[in-house]
């Protein structure tokens, strides 16, 4: 009897162990930042954003991405964490994206409330109503990284390539094109829209003049980013794979 006991009592333990190990998946992403207590279900405190580091806030941006792209997700977006960010925000970054709705930025980077500030136009590109956004977000409320979000068969970037005209979308395409010039000082194949292979090297042109002209057209941030306080970086998002492509050294 004792023997049949002890073998029942470990055959309980190990299907304890299994469901268990099952409801950590669900949060598994506590593992991916280098403090599990800033990913709480309640919104950022001005304390967690300042012990933040710019590098410690890329690595979060990325290890949340891979979470994203495994299916790895968990729900912050609770009524709690609403309440809470009514009383003040203290998010960690600030991504300028394109307008496209197939990049969700937030769940890119698997973020909830009151975690990321999030500017969109058409294109991610760089304007003084963005500049001012972004110094808003850094100077004022104390992002620790700037990145420009560029993602593949982006529509701004196919109609740069093409030319369109088109109403206040004219204006707006001509601010890509200095990324389509540059693409082209090298490239001999046809320009269109529908080659595939120039669509993707426009949209990494012009994450890194997007980046160049945050540069340029804000002192603020330029000198934020000369003394460590923050980081302005890139990136590209796949549309089939769900993961950024972090461009770190532009």
């Amino acid at each position: 009897m004792r023997t049949i006991g002890y073998i029942l009592s470990v055959f309980l333990i190990l299907i304890f162990t299994a469901c268990h190990g099952g409801r950590r998946g669900h949060t598994a992403w506590q593992d991916s930042v280098p403090d599990e207590e800033i990913l709480e279900s309640r919104v950022l405190t001005a304390g967690q954003q300042q012990a933040l580091s710019p590098d410690q806030v890329v690595e979060i941006l990325r290890r949340g991405n891979e979470d994203f792209a495994s299916d790895n997700l968990t729900v912050r977006n609770n009524t709690d964490r609403v309440r809470d960010a009514a009383l003040g925000q203290y998010p960690i970054a600030v991504v300028l994206s394109c307008l496209d709705s197939r990049v969700p930025v937030e769940d890119v980077f698997h973020r909830g409330i009151g975690d990321i500030f999030v500017a969109r136009v058409a294109g991610n590109i760089s304007n003084p109503d963005i500049l001012g956004s972004l110094e808003y977000a850094c100077k004022v409320s104390g992002s620790k990284v700037v990145m420009v979000l560029g993602h593949h068969y982006c529509g701004a970037i196919k109609s740069a390539i093409d030319g369109v005209e088109l109403g206040n979308i004219t204006g707006l395409l001509e601010k890509i094109q200095p990324a389509v010039e540059i693409s082209l000082q090298n490239y001999n194949g046809p320009i269109s829209s529908k080659n595939e292979e120039l669509v993707e090297e426009v949209c990494l042109q012009n994450v890194v003049y997007t980046v160049g002209e945050i540069r340029r057209g804000s002192p603020i941030l330029a000198e934020m980013e000369r003394n460590g306080e923050i980081r302005i970086i890139g990136g590209v998002y796949d549309m089939h794979t769900g993961l950024v492509d972090f461009m770190t050294e532009i």
